[in-house]
């Protein structure tokens, strides 16, 4: 059976787009703007309803909860990790005063280094992937109020005896 291609596909789009989306705001100042978080959701909701909706087309009948599931996680997850490492290099390299300059909004005695703003970074994408994908399955999966679901209730096995 030929493995689908959708989970790498969407993923580096959706990658893509965060990094567009990134890379436009700092060229007008707003990167380190916290509400401007909310425009990479919408960026990874968009991606991954579209990736799940054509896993669910390009599996037909074959398209189950589980393997719907997993496609929407491995894409989430490998959009997370393309950007986790541009914005890894991106703090470090491309533009090292980015730190100090979001860190400053937050109030805070501790020391935060690279490692830990980018593994919340990452964190912060993969529960995004986990909610989303938990939400786009209630509305991608099969409804069983039909009435081929009769196979699965208990009242056909009661009236079959």
């Amino acid at each position: 059976m030929k493995k689908s291609t959708i989970p790498v596909r969407y993923g580096v789009l959706i990658a893509i787009g965060l990094i567009a989306y990134f890379l436009i705001l700092s060229l007008v100042g707003g990167q380190t703007n916290p509400i401007f978080s909310l425009g990479n959701g919408i960026i990874v909701a968009f991606g991954l309803y579209k990736a799940m909706k054509n896993y669910k087309m390009e599996k037909g009948d074959a398209f189950e909860y589980q393997k719907g599931f997993m496609a929407g996680l491995l894409t989430g997850f490998n959009s997370t990790l393309i950007f986790t490492a541009f914005f890894a290099v991106y703090v470090t390299n491309i533009n090292t005063g980015f730190l100090p300059e979001m860190l400053a909004n937050w109030s805070s005695h501790y020391h935060v280094g690279v490692g830990i703003v980018v593994f919340v970074a990452a964190i912060m994408g993969f529960a995004t992937t986990f909610i989303l994908t938990l939400s786009f399955m209630q509305l991608l999966k099969d409804s069983w109020n039909t009435k081929r679901s009769n196979v699965y209730t208990v009242e056909r096995e009661v009236k079959a005896h």
